[in-house]
């Protein structure tokens, strides 16, 4: 039976998943960037960037699985970029260039309708202005019997959340502070939504917390 996942959602000690002043230059934020520390150093994520290398191990294992069975995501507007508003420059067309990550349709919620945009090796971005449940049942179908992965950022992480449709959340909780941004467990009662801890796996570069709904 597909699931609903949330996989390698970076957070800071202090509970955020992106910094205050998102921009162009710093799309997680002001010092967001050390949130991915831990992902970065993984030969998982070095082969996706093209490069060699890479540490193996527990973070490796984690970026790993978050990709495994996964048929479509769904991402908020600030995922995918960071303007605001009607799309007046459609030229945008995401952080990762030619070639996203994705390999599949991802799904994007906004308020502003926009062309379904087709990019390489077989990811669609589809815009997504009926909400989040909607957005849902599109990536549930498209994903033909795989997961559904929830790609942040936090207030789209939380509106899954709060509807209780995520069926498992891994968090990897890294040793910085942010002081401000978006907190992920803000307005949140988890024990009270229903999700429990069953794993947790210390590493020398972050915290892996994986929460699954009861």
């Amino acid at each position: 039976m597909a699931r609903v996942r949330v996989e390698s959602y970076s957070i800071s000690l202090d509970g955020f998943g992106a910094g205050v002043e998102q921009s162009l230059e710093e799309p997680m934020g002001r010092g967001g960037k050390g949130l991915h520390g831990w992902a970065f150093k993984t030969a998982f994520f070095q082969k996706m960037f093209g490069n060699e290398g890479g540490a193996t191990g527990i973070d490796n294992d984690f970026a790993v699985r978050g990709f495994e069975n996964i048929g479509s995501w769904v991402l908020g507007r600030n995922m995918f970029s960071p303007t605001r508003g009607p799309w007046l420059d459609e030229s945008w067309k995401g952080w990762w260039g030619d070639n996203p990550p994705y390999h599949c349709d991802v799904f994007v919620l906004t308020h502003h309708p926009r062309p379904t945009l087709k990019m390489e090796d077989g990811t669609t971005f589809h815009f997504v202005t009926e909400g989040h449940r909607v957005a849902l049942e599109r990536a549930l179908k498209s994903a033909g019997g795989r997961d559904v992965r929830i790609g942040g950022g936090v207030s789209t992480i939380q509106q899954y959340l709060r509807d209780r449709l995520i069926d498992e959340l891994h968090i990897a909780i890294s040793p910085v502070l942010l002081g401000a941004g978006e907190n992920l467990f803000g307005g949140l009662n988890f024990q009270a939504l229903g999700y429990q801890v069953v794993q947790h796996v210390p590493t020398e570069n972050a915290t892996h917390i994986v929460l699954r709904k009861s």
